[in-house]
C-alpha cells in the first residue's frame, strides 16, 4: 500500500512539506488513544535472535532510525511502534536554528536518494529535553549533538558540551556530528588534532558522571583512508564507546539522475542507495583497521534486508534506516527484522 498510494501522495508534495505533512500525522495518531499500540501490534516484530547488547545497552533489535528525521524528538513513541531497536534525535544545537534557506531537500528516484542541505534546524537543547522527559515509550534513545551555525570552531566544544549536560539525564548514548556537510566548517572538526580534543573533553565530562552514557563519533563517507586510521587511533586513545558510518556524502559520481538536474540543486549532503556501498567499504575498513574491537553502526543507502546483511557482514554491529523508509515505508522494519530471524536464528 504504501509504494502503490501512499508514496505517490507523498511525492507530490516538495521533500520537506511531504515531512512536515507525515509528523502533522503522527501527531495525530500520538494524540488519538489505542491507535499506536494498534499501529505496533502490526508492526513490531521481535524474536530474540534480533536482541543485542552493545556498549553496556540492551537493545531489542539491531535497526534504529537514524539521526535527522525526529530531529525534535516530536514522535518518537509513535515511531518505536513501527519496531525500531532504537531511536535517535537530533541534530540538537544549543540554540534554537532554523537551518538554511529553503528549498534545502531533494529527491532523487531514479536514484532512490536524497540531497539535504538542512543545517541543523531544530528546537534547541532546551525545548527538546522537555518534549524527551514527556515521552512514554522505552525505545533507547540516543542524542546527536552538534554545535549552531554561528559559534565559531575555537568555541564549538563549548555547543557539544552544552548539549551533552542539558540532554545527559534524558539519552541512552550520545552522538558526536561532526560530519555534516551542511553546516560551513563543520567538517574541519574530523581533524585529527580537533577532534581528538572534541572527543577527549566529552569523555573527561561524561567520566565525571555517576553512570556514564556511550558516546560514539559519526564520521562523513569521504574520508580518506588516512583519515579513517586516524579515526580508529582516536577512537582507542579517548576510549568513546563506537563510531557510525556514514553520514551523507558530497560526492556525486555514479548518479542515474541527469547531470543537470544535479548540478541545479546543489549543494548537499546525498543519502540514499547511491551511498550504500561507500558506507559499507568504511564499515569494513574501519573493522579491518581496529580488528573488529570499534563498535560501529552502519547507516548510509539501507532499502532491504540484504543492505543491512552486507553492513553485518562487513563488521556493522547494529544499522539505522533514513532514506529507504522514504523509498520503502515503514514496513521496512518489520520486513528486515523478520529476513534477520531467518537467516540467523539457530
Amino acid at each position: 500500500m504504501y509504494k502503490s498510494v501512499i508514496r505517490p501522495f507523498l511525492f507530490l508534495m516538495a521533500p520537506e512539506q511531504a515531512h512536515n505533512f507525515t509528523f502533522s500525522i503522527l501527531k495525530m495518531v500520538k494524540a488519538v488513544p489505542g491507535l499506536r499500540q494498534l499501529i505496533q501490534l502490526f508492526s513490531d516484530y521481535q524474536h530474540p535472535s534480533l536482541e543485542r547488547e552493545l556498549f553496556g545497552l540492551k537493545i531489542k533489535n539491531p535497526v534504529g532510525l537514524a539521526a535527522g528525521l525526529d530531529k525534535n524528538a516530536e514522535a518518537i513513541d509513535v515511531m518505536s511502534s513501527f519496531g525500531f531497536g532504537f531511536i535517535e534525535i537530533g541534530t540538537v544545537t544549543p540554540k534554537p536554528q532554523g537551518g538554511n534557506p529553503k528549498p534545502r531537500m531533494f529527491r532523487l528516484p531514479k536514484d532512490k536518494s536524497l540531497i539535504n542541505r538542512m543545517g541543523f534546524n531544530n528546537d534547541g537543547v532546551v525545548t527538546i529535553k522537555n518534549r524527551l522527559t514527556k515521552r512514554k515509550s522505552k525505545v533507547l534513545v540516543g542524542g546527536n549533538i552538534g554545535k549552531n551555525k554561528l559559534t565559531p570552531n575555537e568555541n564549538a566544544i563549548d555547543d557539544y558540551l552544552i548539549c551533552f549536560n542539558e540532554l545527559f539525564d534524558q539519552v541512552d548514548y550520545f552522538v558526536v556530528n561532526v560530519s555534516s556537510p551542511n553546516t560551513p566548517g563543520l567538517r574541519e572538526l574530523q581533524e585529527k588534532e580537533p577532534l581528538m580534543k572534541l572527543l577527549q573533553t566529552l569523555m573527561d565530562e561524561n567520566n565525571k558522571k555517576h553512570n556514564p552514557k556511550p558516546i560514539l563519533l559519526k564520521i562523513a563517507p569521504d574520508l580518506t583512508n588516512e583519515q579513517l586510521d586516524d579515526i580508529v587511533e582516536i577512537v582507542n586513545e579517548t576510549k568513546i564507546s563506537g563510531v557510525i558510518a556514514t553520514n551523507t556524502t558530497i560526492d556525486r559520481n555514479n548518479l542515474l539522475t541527469d547531470k543537470q538536474t544535479v548540478e541545479d540543486i546543489g549543494n548537499g549532503g546525498l543519502s540514499g542507495a547511491v551511498l550504500a556501498k561507500r558506507s559499507t567499504d568504511v564499515i569494513r575498513y574501519l573493522s579491518e583497521r581496529s580488528n573488529g574491537k570499534i563498535p560501529l553502526i552502519g547507516v548510509g543507502g539501507i532499502a532491504s534486508a540484504e543492505d543491512v546483511i552486507e553492513k553485518l557482514e562487513a563488521g556493522a554491529s547494529l544499522v539505522q534506516v533514513y532514506s529507504g523508509l522514504i523509498y520503502e515505508g515503514p514496513g521496512l522494519v518489520k520486513k528486515i527484522n523478520k529476513k534477520l530471524v531467518q537467516k540467523y536464528r539457530n
